[in-house]
Parts: structure tokens; sequence; C-alpha cells
């Protein structure tokens, strides 16, 4: 194992997290602060670099903490729509050869998704509506969400929690600034 690739990547996540709860005390009503994204394009360089040299940090590699690290830098990395959609296979093969958990990359699935305005396929990521509640993403073929869910470790979604229904999702792709903001990085 590699402990000190390992111990950067705890680093970059305890980064991440620490900005993430100083804006949160702050009460910054920015939808993505400038601080929080200038962390996330850091990580994602580094994590790229990583990357490029080593391989998707693997449980093997960088331990099983190292490496949900590695997955939360790239979770996190939204104003990198190129990096997310060229890991997800990474992330892809390494959960089929149990190199890291499946999930992981059922949740970058998902996210990829949502940023380009497609119904999510394991009801993981939520968003806000404009009445301000927060609802779960659109998901594709709900019927069959739950047993999508149970293949890679999730645990079932309550049926009573309705996802957003279509009109709602719209609402979200009609805010001008994430639609200036999704254009400028590329989910656009």
């Amino acid at each position: 194992m590699n402990n000190h690739l390992r111990q950067e990547l705890l680093e970059m996540q305890a980064e991440d997290l620490r900005v993430r709860e100083q804006i949160q005390a702050e009460g910054s009503e920015l939808p993505y602060d400038p601080r929080m994204e200038d962390v996330h394009r850091r990580n994602a360089r580094r994590l790229r670099a990583i990357v490029d040299k080593h391989g998707w940090p693997i449980r093997s590699l960088v331990g099983d903490d190292g490496s949900a690290a590695a997955w939360l830098v790239l979770q996190h990395a939204i104003s990198e729509p190129e990096l997310q959609r060229a890991y997800l296979p990474l992330l892809q093969a390494a959960a089929e050869k149990d190199e890291i958990v499946p999930w992981q990359p059922a949740y970058l699935l998902d996210r990829i998704r949502y940023f380009e305005g497609q119904p999510q396929r394991y009801g993981t990521h939520w968003a806000t509506t404009d009445d301000g509640a927060a609802k779960r993403w659109i998901i594709e073929d709900p019927e069959h969400v739950n047993e999508r869910r149970q293949t890679v470790g999730l645990d079932p979604i309550p049926i009573e929690l309705e996802p957003m229904t279509p009109e709602e999702a719209l609402s979200v792709y009609s805010n001008p600034d994430f639609v200036e903001w999704a254009r400028k990085v590329g989910w656009m």
C-alpha cells in the first residue's frame, strides 16, 4: 500500500470537508461558493495527476479510506464534467474487481446524469424545488430503482418518498445562474 498517496488523498478530502463546514457555518447563500469551487478544482487537478501516474486509487493501493477519499474528491468535482465522465468507467471497472465499493460509481453516474438533465438510475441525488423543498431528482424506471440499488449495496428508497416531478426538474434548469454556470463548465 502507498501510505504517502493515501495520506495525500485523506488531506484533500479533509480540506474539502473543512471548507464546506466553514461555508455552512457562515450561512453563505451562494449556490456554489467560489471558495468551495476553488478547493474542488485544485483537488481535481491533483487527482488527475494521481490517476495519470497510478490509475484509479483502489483499496489495494491506498486502503479503503484513501479510495473513499478519492471518490469524494471526484464526486465533488462538479466544475470538471469531463473528468467525472472520463473516470466513471475506471470506477465501474474497479467496482467489478471489488477494489472499491460498488455504490461509488452509482453515485457518480447519478451526479453526472443530474448535471446533464437526465433522470438518475439509483436515486442518490437530491435537488431543491422552487419552493425550497429538497426532493430526490427524477428517477429513470422508478419501479425498478430498488432492484438497481440492491445490486450496488444501497438501501431501498421508501415508497412514500416521491421524486421530483418532471415539471419541478425543469424549474431547476430554468434558473439563469445555474444555466450560466453549467454552460461555463461544460455540462450544457
